[in-house]
Order: structure tokens, then C-alpha cells, then sequence
């Protein structure tokens, strides 16, 4: 039966044509930068145009030019996926068939680009074909677990492959597609084939799929069908292909036909291996396996690169492991190594790098395709693939002098890799025994030999450039972070006497060669022998910090401090440069940072476990390696309190230094609590040899505790943070470190802060911050940061009342400052002065910052304090209105201390704060009202006046906080205490505040997100406040939800579908109750242009239509979008059933009308669909919706 798109109803041929020259032309005409907007115009025209499928067969059979050919390609898969739903069978498997034929019949003559885009369609098409199949139980209990899925799959698999096709169809097409990839047809078909084959698997991996605007769920049952069925089929076939031509290949010496065909079959088996397996795997690789269509991944920190484990299943084992695959592969790359051994070019040849990623694949296998044999297996396994890629690596002398000779990398890298993925399997035992069964010396012992050749050879050529060397040294380092790095509490991470000592040659030489890049001098290189370089050196080798985790077990031998460098710099002052000492000091101090301390972003800092369990045998503070370092390197540091040794060699970059080290150390170890931790002490039976541990960890715990040396050492870091915030005036980084790192590191435990406040040194700095002017020579931002930290330190005071008193004395000078200045009179010409200006701005930064370290304890004070100054804001709001930077700050003050009271204040307290952020918004909108138009905006757009953005950012902030108090409330108000109606107050402020918001402005995102968010929340909370609005504000309110649910950002449209779904709501359930709902706002208003509108909610129904049938948008937006139709549907049923009638009239043909007509029915009516608005329909109707869609947007679409 022929198919309907190439009937009777073909075109005449001319115009097919017409068309195949225009298309022709726009092609030439883009590559020659010739009007290439409407050459695009005409290209995307093909898509939508009458007859497509004709002309783009046409184009594809006739053209001479290339890209048309192409574009014709990308055409008619386009519109092939749109209309799937309206092709008959026979049109489906026609269009198939074409690709498939042209794609073989054209393999010799047409270009290649061209056919790997048609084999991607045909691959595509197939996939697309699999919704007869699949998408029926789509809202059956799907499983999550694998092996439940492939008992349903079993089931219906044969369905989802069937393609539309009978069984004999299948079977025919099948074993057409075998005997090409086998090469019955000859090479070039057998080549072609093969990338028919990747095509395939890259489309049914749903991590490489293409676009069709199906449910994920989709695309994972494809997968989950197309594994169980035709993946080790395809791996089977690629195999016989090799197999087939590997003897011509080891015969003949010229580059012959067979060569293309085998690189590519084994190309084919890498990609087959990489695809991600989801039957018959261990339940750990399960639980991990990566969402491939989240949004974002995790940003879990690795300890070293990530390597991909491969585990197919048991069902693979005969197919890889019994059937002697692995030797024959090996077997074949050895035997063609040797063959072309004077052949430098051989090794990158497409043959061989494609041998060698499949046997470094090969490596990575584990899980259950490996029997339950203790490993014995495995093991064997490995052993194999490590004699068989030993050549690669091994002598590495010699290998590392001839790439130094001109020979070619790839091979050795690939070594490398495999080595890698060798040691994530095993345990460091395994691993050294493996080389042992054939060698007289270990695995370990080849690791470090061939590092310690890449590191020789990375210091013989020492650049910035990433060289050979540089990427086989990251390699191997992760290698060894992957064997001494413990990821599992039951992996045996025990290391061989041997490899310890191997291990110690590997960093001792890291130390040579990162100190070589330093350009050291010969001092510098007497030092390499201590184990404190080692550490600095591998330190800056690594990109991630965690990859110095394995180097922690190596500090047990640092004996020389930071103490005694500093002394040789004093023993050589004026005699000798110490800059290259203090170079190795500021290293050193960032280095050992790393290895003392983690950075503990996001989560409490501990001390690392290799610290904790490597010393277990130190019971004597004075010999702990970990106690002797730290306390060098504090003694060290109070250096810098000596003015003439701080001006002489404590330059800022040093200094810097210093404060990050302070910051991250004492982060973690001043006055710890974590004495009981540890992750192994309950799994110890030896009772005394538990206590020691203990015992040890005690040591290291409380050598800087509360009832030790803490408070000293807390003094000396308190002193040397003032140091650096007076004695380096305009060092901003330094500064940063302190204000931004050092000083909140000390506050952030209440416990610390207890002691912090009784030191003469944090009074010193309390007093100096509030009664002197020396630190407002810093920055605005680190004044903030300054008042925050000084502020959140009250918290160890012994009493409320105490905490209180302590901020009032801080901050009431600040607050007098600010009193006096808004009181003096001819303020409007002494604030316009500079310093004034500036002075102001740091005021207000201060008071920021103490509001944004509201706490229980210190509300009252700060409360006071913001009250004090109210007055004050708005007169220099007053003042300053054409000062944006102090607008700002003054706005952001006001933001932070009203979010920080707003849910401590009664009833009384809330009403004065209501009032003055209403006074506050009158007066900012009576001086900005007219001043940001649609044309302001567009100066605004080009980046000249963001100011006012800002601000009124910071309005809808201000809103915002005022929202918390009707959802927490802290205050002792009783029930029937009048209060502050929370609800009037953000609207009558949306009022004043949203004329200053144009639609231009709302091209902010951040903007247009505070908006929104605001915006969605109050209609959602209180939609009876809508009803009360004037026609202006509601005006502006519908015109901004209108423009939300236009909007490119998917939150945004979220936050107007919920806000229409609560509007629609509340009116459909008032009025079903006998009330008026949103009363004469859904009867029509008028716009802001004046002109009369359709009631609001009608507006509404036909735009979000619009938007779902023919716009385009997110698939993560249909159950939102379907929450707020529904209702809209119900209070406009009448115009519901007016557009459809309208929708249904305008098809082409009486089987469109009919196919709509039918899809509209079922919308509102099945799935038992009701008239309520109770959750279980609001679920029904989802479900309804995302078939509906389904089901039609594709030809509607269709122009």
C-alpha cells in the first residue's frame, strides 16, 4: 500500500521546483552572509508550507546542493514529529522506509554530514514510532525499581518495538539492518549501517535524545525497552562486524576498507558500553543513579574525578566476559601494535583509539556481571586487562623518552586511565597484587614509578601550557587519591609496607617539581626533604580541593614550623632578600590551610578524619604533628602585631595569607566540641587501644579549647584582625579576608562568642568601631559586615537584657551621628557636600548591618535603634532623593531591620513600623512618580541608570518582609488584641509602588521575580482583597499577569499560573456560595489606555489557551497551567465552549474537526472529571490536560 503523503495528491513539478530553488538559493545565500534573515525566512518556511513531505522527498532526490539537502533532512523530521499523531500506518512506516533507503541507496555518493543527519531522523522516527506502544501506560503504577519495570516490560516491549510494524515486518526489517552491519552489502553500506546503529542507541539514551515534546516518561520507557531488547543485540552484531574483517586487517599493510569498518564497529561497542544500564545492577549503583533531566546536578564534591563504573548486568557476563571477547581484542591491538611499531602514526590512528577506549572501558566493569565469587572473577578480569595494557606504561623511563622524542602521548595517557579506573575498583592490596602475578614487582611500585617519569618530565618543560605531562600527572594523582582516600567505611583502604614507601618517593618529588615552578633558589631546594612541601607542592598541583586529602597522612613528619623560616628572615634582614622565604611562607600558609582544615561551605567545619585516625597513637600535646604545626604558625602570625616586623616583612599579600589561614583554621579547631566523633571508634574491640584514640583526639580537641590555650590564641587572632582592618589602609582584599571570613568564623558559635566578649581585644575593636573614626576609611560593605559581626557577637553575653545593653552602647553613637546630622539646619546644603555624602553612606551601612544580625536576644536594642532614626530616614530620603547610591542603602536599611522585627513586634510596635514603611513608600513615590516612563526605561535597558531599579527592588523586598507578619508571629499579642490588617497595608504599598514599575522594567529578572513572587502571594493568601481594589490598580494588575505568563522565565509563569488559579478560584467558590467574588472586576474594567476590556477572567481563559495550543513553553509548566484553567473553565463555561466551536470550525478537514471536536470532549469529561475543586480533580484534570495536548497541539500548530 503506497503512503499518502506521495499519492495522488502530489503537486505539480514545477512548483516542487520552485521550491527546491528557493530553498537552494537561501542556503547559497547564508553561507555567502547574504540577507540572511530572510534566506532563514525562507528556509523555515519549508516547515510549514502545503505538501512538505513532497518537497523535501523532492529536494532530497534531485538537489545538487548540499545544505538544501540538509535543510530538507531537518524539514521533514520536524514536520514529521509535529503531525505524528495525524499520519496513518502506513504514512509512519513510509516515511521510515525513505530514510532508511536513502540513507543506504546514497551511502557511496551522497556527503557525509548529510548522512549522519538522516540516520539521526531515521533513528528519531523509530523512537517517535514508539508512542503507539508505550504512552497507553503511561498512568499505570510505573515502577521505579528496575526490576519490577522489567517484568511490566516484558509484557508490553514487543508492543513498544513494533513500530507499527506486523511481526514478520519486524523481523524482515531487522535482519535487513544485521546483514548490512555485517557487511553482506558491502563496506560502505556495513559502515553506514554501523552509524544507523549509534544513531539508535544515542537517540534511546535519554541523556543524548532529541527534542519532541514528550513526557520524560517517554523517553525513559524507550530506554528501559530498548535495553532490554535490542542493546546487547546491537553490541552482538558490532562484534560479528569486527570479527569479520580482523584477519584482512592483520594481513594486509595498506589502509584498506575493512580498517574503517572495524574502527567503526568498535566504536560502536564504547558507545553501547557508555550507555547507562538500569537492569540487573547492584542496589548502590541504583540509589546513584543521576536524574538526566533535573535541571541542575548536584554539586556534590568528589574526591577525585569521577570515573564511570560500567555495569551491564549479569545477562552480559557470556556476551563480554565467557566468550573470549576481551582476549580477541586485546589480542588484535597487540598484534597491529607490533606490526606498525614503525609506524609512529599508527597510535592515533582512528583504529587504534578507538581499541584502546574500549579496553580502558573494559577496565571499569563491575557490579553483578561478575559472579558471587568473593571477587575472584573480577579480580581474574582485571589481571587480564592490566597485562594486556602493561606495554602501554611500562618501562616508564623509556616510554616517557620517547614521547620526549617525538613519539605520540595517546597511548601512555590511555594507560594512565586505565590505571585509574583499576584503582576505584580495588582495594590498594588488590591493586598492587595484580602486577605481582606476572612481575617481580607490584602495581604500586609502577604507579610511582611512572609519576615520578611524568614529574621529571613536567619539571624538564615547565610551563603554563597544558602539556602531555600535566595531563598525565592530574591522572595519576587521581589515581592515588583513589586508592588512599577512603570513600567507603568498608573498603579495605590498608597500603603495603612497599607502597608506603613508594607513595613517600611519589610526594617527595612533587615537592622538586612544584617548587622548580616556583623558580626557587637554592635555599628554597635544601628544604624539599620536608614533609611541609610535600604538602604545599601537591596542594597547588591540584584543581579540587579535596585532592589533598590522601596528603594528610603524610604530615606526621613536620617538624620544621613557620616560626623558623620566619626566624631566617630576621637572621638575613639587611644582608639578604627574604622574598623568596616569604614566597615559600605565604604557599605554605595557604597549603597547610587546606590540609588542616576543610572549607566547610554550606555545613559545620570539622576537623578532617585522616587527622583524626592517623595519630591515633599521640597521647602528648607537645608531639602531635597536627598541634605543633598550628601552634608555629599562630606564633608565626603574632609577628605581625610587632610594627617594625609587620612593616619590614608582613607585606599585604602575606598578610592576606595569614588571615585566610587564621579564618579557615580557627574555623575548625578554636575551642572544638567534636571530642566523641569519629567515625570508626565503635567498630574498635580493643578496649585500651580505644581509649588511646580517644585519648589522642582529646589532645587535639581541647589544645585550643575553652579551658586551654583558646582564649589566648582567640586574643592574638582578635588583635591581628584589628591590625589588618588600621595598619593597611586601601587594601581591599586584605580587608575583604578579614570582614568577610576571619572575624564571622569567630562568631558564628555562641559558645566562642561567650569568651570573645569578656577579651580586652574584641572591646578594643567594639569601641573602636563605635566611638572612633579610623575604620570608616573601609569600604561601606565591610562596615556593614563589621556592625553585622560585632552585633551577632552579643549572643554571649550572660543575659538578654546584657545582649541589649551591649548593642545600645555599640550603636548609639552611630544613631546620634545620623540624629544630629538629619537635625541640622541648611542640611540640604551641608549633605551635598562629599564626605557628607559619603559619611551618610556609611552610617546607613552600619545600621544595616546591625539589623541583618537581628536575633531573640537583641531585638528590643535594635528595635530602639531603628526606631530612633525613623525621623532621620525620611529626611534624608528627603535630601538625598537625588543621591541613588544613598537612596539605596537608606531603602536596604530599612528592608533588613523591618524583615528582621517584623515577627517579634506587638500589636503597637507593628502599627508604628506599618506607618513609617508607608510614609517611607509616599515619599519615595511623590519623588520618582512620572520619572520612569517606558522611555526612561530604555536608558535603563542600555545599563546607564540601574538605580532605580535597584530601589524599587528593594520596595517589593520591603513588601515582602511585611508578608511574614501574617505567616510568623512571635509576638505575646493575644487573640483579641486589635492588630495592624497585614493584608490593606501590601496593597495600598502595591498601590503607591507598582505605577513606578513599567513593563520595560519588568524585563529585570530580578526584578520581575520579586514581583511576581509578591504578586502571586497576595492573591493566592488574600484573594478577597482583590475585589477591593480601584479600577487603576486592578487595571495594572491583570496588564502585569499578563505579561507574567508571556514571560520567558519559567518561576515567573509559574507565579502568574498560581496567582490566576487562586483569582479564578476564590470566584468560583464565592459565587457558588451566593457571594459576589471578585464583583464588578469580573464583569469588565477598563485598561490603562482607558479602553473598555472583557471581564478579567474570560481574558484569562483565552490567553492561557493561547499559550497552550500554539505558543511555546516549558512541559514542566502543564500541571500548573492546568490548575489554573480549570477554574477559569468553570466560571466561564459558556466561553469555553464558544472557543472550542470556534477552534473546531477553523480545521482544514472533517477529520481534524472531528479528531478536535472528540479531544475537547474527553478534556472535560473523563477520568470521572467533576465540577468541584478538591485536590483528587485538580489531579484528574493534569492528567486530562497532558493527554489533550498530546493529543492535538501538534496539528494545530500546523499553519
Amino acid at each position: 500500500m503506497e503512503s499518502s503523503l506521495y499519492g495522488a495528491s502530489s503537486i505539480d513539478i514545477s512548483q516542487l521546483q520552485q521550491t527546491m530553488q528557493a530553498i537552494e538559493y537561501a542556503c547559497t545565500s547564508i553561507q555567502m552572509h547574504v540577507s540572511p534573515s530572510e534566506s532563514e525566512a525562507t528556509i523555515l518556511s519549508l516547515r510549514q508550507s502545503p505538501h512538505a513531505y513532497q518537497k523535501c522527498r523532492f529536494i532530497l532526490e534531485n538537489s545538487q546542493v548540499g545544505n538544501a539537502r540538509f535543510q530538507a533532512v531537518a524539514a521533514l523530521r520536524d514536520v514529521a514529529v509535529r503531525e505524528w499523531g495525524l499520519l496513518q500506518s502506513v504514512d509512519k512506516k513510509g516515511l521510515i522506509s525513505f530514510c532508511l533507503g536513502f540513507l543506504f541507496q546514497h551511502s557511496g555518493s551522497a556527503e557525509g554530514y548529510l548522512l549522519a543527519k538522516i540516520s539521526a531522523v531515521a533513528a528519531q522516527l523509530l523512537k517517535r514510532g514508539c508512542k503507539a506502544g508505550c504512552y497507553e501506560i503511561e498512568y499505570l503504577a510505573w515502577p521505579t525499581r528496575p526490576e519490577a519495570r522489567a517484568k511490566l516490560l516484558f509484557i508490553s516491549t514487543i508492543s513498544i518495538s513494533r513500530l507499527d510494524f506486523t511481526l514478520a515486518e519486524k523481523e524482515a526489517f531487522l535482519s535487513e539492518v544485521k546483514q548490512v552491519v555485517l557487511g553482506v552489502h558491502g563496506f560502505v553500506a556495513q559502515f553506514i549501517g554501523m552509524n544507523f546503529l549509534e544513531s539508535m542507541v544515542s537517540e534511546f539514551s535519554p541523556s543524548t535524545s532529541s527534542s519532541m515534546g514528550l513526557p520524560r516518561e517517554f523517553h525513559e520507557q524507550c530506554r528501559d525497552g530498548f535495553e532490554l531488547e535490542y542493546l546487547k543485540q546491537f553490541y552482538c552484531w558490532a562484534q560479528d562486524a569486527a570479527l569479520s574483517v580482523t584477519n584482512r586487517i592483520v594481513e594486509c599493510d595498506s589502509d584498506i576498507a575493512e580498517v574503517t569498518v572495524c574502527s567503526s564497529a568498535l566504536k560502536l561497542m564504547f558507545q553501547i558500553l557508555n550507555w547507562d544500564f538500569q537492569f540487573n545492577r547492584s542496589s548502590q549503583s541504583v540509589k546513584n543513579r543521576t536524574d538526566v533531566f533535573a535541571s541542575s546536578t548536584r554539586d556534590d564534591v568528589e574526591v577525585f574525578r569521577k570515573v564511570e563504573r560500567i555495569e551491564p548486568g549479569s545477562t552480559w557476563r557470556d556476551t563480554l566476559l565467557s566468550s573470549g571477547h576481551i582476549t580477541w581484542l586485546l589480542g588484535l591491538y597487540r598484534t597491529l601494535r607490533h606490526k606498525f611499531s614503525s609506524n609512529g602514526y599508527w597510535l592515533d590512528s582512528p583504529l587504534a583509539e578507538s581499541a584502546r577506549k574500549l579496553i580502558v572501558h573494559f577496565c571499569s566493569l563491575t557490579g553483578t556481571i561478575f559472579p558471587a565469587d568473593n571477587g575472584q572473577m573480577q579480580e581474574q578480569h582485571l589481571l587480564q586487562m592490566l597485562s594486556g595494557i602493561i606495554q602501554w606504561i611500562d618501562p616508564p623511563h623509556e616510554i616517557s623518552a620517547a614521547i620526549e622524542d617525538g613519539k605520540t602521548e595517546s597511548e601512555m595517557l590511555d594507560g594512565c586511565r586505565a590505571l585509574l579506573s583499576i584503582a576505584t575498583l580495588t582495594t590498594p592490596l588488590v591493586f598492587d597484587k595484580l602486577l605481582k602475578s606476572f612481575s617481580p614487582f607490584g602495581t604500586l611500585s609502577l604507579l610511582s614509578s611512572l609519576t615520578c617519569e611524568v614529574l621529571k618530565a613536567r619539571m624538564a618543560c615547565y610551563t603554563d601550557e597544558e602539556t602531555w605531562s600535566w595531563v598525565a600527572r592530574d591522572i595519576l594523582l587521581d589515581t592515588w587519591t583513589a586508592l588512599l582516600v577512603e570513600t567507603d567505611v568498608t573498603r579495605d583502604t590498608a597500603f603495603p609496607p612497599e607502597g608506603i614507601t613508594a607513595a613517600a618517593t611519589v610526594f617527595e618529588l612533587i615537592v622538586e617539581a612544584e617548587l622548580k615552578g616556583f623558580n626557587a633558589s637554592s635555599f628554597c631546594l635544601s628544604l624539599c626533604n620536608h614533609k611541609i612541601f610535600d604538602i604545599a607542592a601537591a596542594r597547588s598541583a591540584f584543581d579540587e580541593e579535596d585532592d589533598c586529602d590522601y596528603l594528610r597522612a603524610s604530615i606526621s613528619d613536620i617538624s620544621l614550623s613557620a616560626l623558623e623560616y620566619f626566624i631566617r628572615c630576621i637572621a638575613g634582614r639587611g644582608t639578604s632578600d627574604p622574598t623568596c622565604t616569604l614566597e615559600e611562607l605565604y604557599s605554605l600558609l595557604l597549603i597547610t590551610g587546606h590540609v588542616l582544615a576543610d572549607a566547610g561551605e554550606g555545613e559545620t567545619p570539622l576537623v578532617p578524619e585522616a587527622l583524626l585516625t592517623h595519630f591515633v597513637g599521640i597521647v602528648e600535646a607537645e608531639q602531635h604533628p597536627v598541634i605543633v604545626l598550628s601552634s608555629s604558625i599562630i606564633r608565626f602570625a603574632e609577628k605581625c602585631l610587632d610594627p617594625d616586623l609587620r612593616a619590614s616583612f608582613f607585606s599585604p599579600r602575606l598578610m592576606e595569607a595569614v588571615t585566610w589561614f587564621l579564618a579557615r583554621w580557627s574555623d575548625t579547631y578554636v575551642m572544638s566540641r567534636e571530642i566523641g566523633r569519629g567515625s570508626n571508634s565503635n567498630l574498635i574491640n580493643d578496649h585500651e587501644r580505644q581509649h588511646v584514640q580517644l585519648l589522642s583526639r582529646k589532645i587535639l580537641f581541647t589544645f585550643c579549647g575553652e579551658h586551654d590555650q583558646g582564649k589566648l590564641i582567640l586574643d592574638s587572632i582578635v588583635c591581628i584582625s584589628l591590625a589588618t582592618l588600621i595598619s593597611y589602609p586601601g587594601e581591599n582584599d586584605l580587608q575583604a579576608l578579614t570582614c568577610y571570613q576571619l572575624l564571622p568564623a569567630l562568631v558564628r558559635r555562641s559558645y566562642v562568642c561567650v569568651h570573645l566578649v569578656t577579651l580586652d581585644s574584641w572591646k578594643n575593636l567594639a569601641n573602636t568601631f563605635a566611638n572612633e573614626r579610623t575604620l570608616f576609611s573601609l569600604t561601606a560593605p565591610y562596615q556593614r559586615s563589621l556592625a553585622e559581626i560585632l552585633v551577632r557577637s552579643a549572643i554571649g553575653m550572660k543575659c538578654s537584657e546584657a545582649s541589649n545593653q551591649y548593642v545600645r552602647d555599640l550603636m548609639r553613637q552611630i544613631t546620634a551621628y545620623l540624629v544630629d546630622l538629619s537635625s541640622k539646619n541648611g542640611l540640604k546644603t551641608i549633605g551635598q557636600q562629599p564626605d557628607a555624602v559619603l559619611w551618610v553612606s556609611s552610617l546607613f551601612e552600619r545600621l544595616r548591618g546591625a539589623a541583618r544580625a537581628t536575633e531573640p536576644r537583641t531585638q528590643n536594642a535594635l528595635y530602639e535603634m531603628g526606631v530612633s532614626v525613623m525621623s532621620s530616614v525620611l529626611a534624608l530620603l528627603e535630601v538625598y532623593k537625588h543621591e541613588p547610591a544613598v537612596v539605596y542603602v537608606l531603602l536596604k536599611f530599612v528592608v533588613d531591620w523591618v524583615n528582621g522585627q517584623i515577627v517579634y513586634l506587638e500589636a503597637k510596635d507593628t502599627a508604628v513600623v506599618v506607618n513609617f514603611c508607608l510614609q517611607l513608600l509616599q515619599l519615595y513615590s511623590s519623588h520618582n512618580i512620572g520619572k520612569i516612563s517606558v522611555n526612561f526605561s530604555i536608558s535603563l535597558l542600555n545599563g546607564t541608570n540601574t538605580e532605580k531599579y535597584k530601589d524599587l527592588r528593594a520596595l517589593l523586598q520591603l513588601l515582602t518582609s511585611l508578608c511574614s507578619k501574617d505567616l510568623v508571629d512571635f509576638s505575646s499579642d493575644s487573640n483579641d488584641t486589635e492588630k495592624t490588617d497585614i493584608a490593606q497595608v501590601i496593597y495600598l504599598g502595591l498601590h503607591i509602588v507598582t505605577p513606578l514599575i513599567s513593563m520595560e522594567l519588568l524585563k529585570y529578572p530580578k526584578l520581575c521575580h520579586d514581583y511576581f513572587a509578591l504578586l502571586s502571594h497576595m492573591l493566592e493568601v488574600y484573594p478577597e482583597k482583590v475585589a477591593q481594589l480601584n479600577a487603576e490598580m486592578f487595571a495594572h494588575l491583570v496588564a502585569t499577569l499578563d505579561f507574567g505568563i508571556h514571560n520567558q522565565d519559567s518561576e515567573v509563569v509559574n507565579n502568574c499560573l498560581g496567582a490566576l488559579n487562586a483569582l479564578a478560584s476564590y470566584h468560583y467558590k464565592e459565587r457558588g456560595g451566593g457571594r459576589e467574588g471578585l464583583g464588578s472586576h469580573a464583569s469588565g474594567f477598563n485598561d490603562l489606555n482607558g479602553q473598555s476590556r472583557e471581564d478579567v477572567l474570560s481574558r484569562f481563559l483565552k490567553s492561557l489557551l493561547q499559550l497552550l495550543l500554539f505558543e511555546d513553553y516549558s512541559s514542566d509548566l502543564v500541571s500548573s497551567a492546568a490548575d489554573a484553567l480549570l477554574p477559569l473553565i468553570l466560571c466561564a463555561q459558556g466561553l469555553y465552549q464558544r472557543l472550542g466551536h470556534e477552534l473546531i470550525e477553523r480545521q482544514a478537514t472533517p477529520e481534524l474537526k472531528s479528531r478536535l471536536a472528540n479531544a475537547l470532549q474527553v478534556l472535560t469529561s473523563s477520568n470521572q472529571l467533576s465540577s468541584s475543586l478538591d485536590r483528587v480533580n485538580y489531579q484528574r484534570f493534569r492528567k486530562n490536560l497532558l493527554s489533550f495536548l498530546f493529543e492535538v497541539r501538534g496539528f494545530l500548530r500546523t499553519i
